[in-house]
């Protein structure tokens, strides 16, 4: 991941599922400061936008030439985070999990340069259709949706594969509200079709 703020992602990273897949070896996750790839003296990644408009735009530079610092030899599928780009989803979870290396590209203020996107990105990835403060939210989405699909990172890959539905756990009845009948009735087949939406 390459973002402005490495000290704001690093702790989701090395938490819970995510920790625990990097301490086990079965996937890294690396952390890059776009200011280190700048070569203006006071770090600066943004400039005013041409056409005038409000607000700062990310300069293609220092985006370039992280990517060539840590990548040299362009074997990563690079992706930036944006609104545009192809919408998350369980498929592109699946084919992003396969892939050995990706590198994500986080932008701020008002946007990043098109040169990214069209010179230097492999795709735009969109997590919705709403804006957020910065591409650090988005992109820690996608490790989360991807990383899980990694072999070997969640314990139980049953859990994977099977459909969302309501979950419920003791006590049977808090304060009123009761677990259903067929939940507690043991017959799995019961359940089964409770769970597919078959029985209500």
């Amino acid at each position: 991941m390459i973002t402005i703020f490495p000290e704001a992602v690093r702790p989701f990273l090395d938490a819970a599922l995510l920790g625990k897949a990097q301490e086990k070896g079965i996937v890294q996750t690396h952390v890059h400061d776009l200011r280190d790839h700048t070569l203006d003296p006071h770090r600066k990644v943004d400039d005013e936008p041409y056409g005038g408009g409000p607000g700062m735009v990310m300069s293609p530079e220092p985006f370039f030439r992280a990517v060539e610092a840590i990548d040299p030899n362009r074997e990563s599928h690079i992706i930036l985070t944006s609104l545009h780009g192809r919408r998350l989803d369980k498929t592109v979870a699946r084919e992003l999990s396969e892939r050995e290396w990706v590198v994500l590209l986080c932008g701020r203020y008002e946007g990043v340069d098109e040169r990214v996107a069209q010179h230097l990105a492999d795709e735009e990835i969109s997590i919705g259709d709403y804006v957020l403060a910065g591409g650090e939210a988005a992109a820690l989405v996608v490790v989360d949706a991807v990383v899980r699909l990694v072999p070997g990172v969640v314990g139980t890959p049953e859990s994977l594969t099977q459909a969302s539905f309501p979950q419920y756990t003791r006590p049977a009845d808090f304060r009123g509200h009761k677990v259903p009948d067929v939940l507690l009735s043991g017959n799995h087949d019961a359940i089964k079709r409770w769970r597919d939406g078959l029985l209500r």
